[in-house]
């Protein structure tokens, strides 16, 4: 199967997703917008993977690829591709979805549980996975649910965490690919987002828990097969 990742920042990047597809002896393409890289053609991928970033789903008049990366992922929808994305990712998916994007209440950053809605019990890509999961959160953003999709977890300061589209789609605001390494890339060059806050937790507290990342990696497998299923 044939994969393509969208990096948007290079200390965002695939992490355990990559990893996966190589076990899986999937082929990897990468799209660095950060490099202004150019996007492939919609027929040139089985699988699209939108990673995170410090941007907004709204900031086309700071970042102009926005617009033709959003364009991409309309068409990948329409071509029923399989898609994950990811924080940024989930926002974007869910803007091409024609819901809204805007800010959360409260800022979210660092290891806090995830509860899974009953709709996810019955979905295709979320049933038999854990109710209640810690992960990696880092975002001040939200997005509404898109007509259609199904609602797969949530927190008590943001309602809108997972959702799926027809068990081929799938956008998460949290951050289940993330591994050590890469989490000391994301806490160093994103240190002006740890101000004090009700969830936010400081550097200290964030790489304590780093080992969190390993145990999520069976629920990322699952997720990652059933996706690579649609698409085949």
């Amino acid at each position: 199967m044939r994969i393509h990742i969208i990096q948007h920042v290079a200390f965002e990047g695939p992490g355990a997703i990559a990893e996966w597809a190589r076990e899986r002896g999937h082929s990897i393409s990468v799209t660095e917008q950060f490099r202004r890289g150019q996007l492939p053609p919609v027929d040139d991928f089985d699988f699209l993977v939108i990673m995170g970033g410090p941007m907004t789903a709204n900031d086309e008049a700071k970042f102009d690829w926005l617009a033709g990366e959003k364009q991409l992922i309309a068409e990948a929808l329409r071509e029923e591709k399989a898609i994950l994305g990811v924080c940024l990712g989930a926002q974007l998916l869910a803007q091409a979805l024609g819901a809204r994007v805007y800010s959360n209440r409260e800022k979210e950053i660092g290891w806090f549980p995830v509860r899974l809605t009953l709709a996810a019990e019955r979905s295709k890509l979320f049933s038999g996975l854990p109710a209640r999961m810690t992960v990696l959160h880092w975002h001040g953003e939200t997005f509404d649910l898109p007509q259609g999709a199904v609602h797969l977890a949530e927190t008590n300061l943001c309602r809108n965490q997972a959702f799926e589209l027809d068990g081929r789609a799938l956008g998460l605001q949290f951050h289940l690919e993330v591994q050590p390494q890469g989490l000391e890339r994301l806490i160093e060059n994103s240190v002006a987002d740890l101000a004090p806050a009700p969830a936010v937790q400081t550097a200290a507290e964030i790489r304590v828990m780093a080992h969190l990342a390993q145990s999520l990696r069976p629920t990322l497998y699952t997720i990652l097969d059933r996706l690579s299923a649609a698409a085949s």
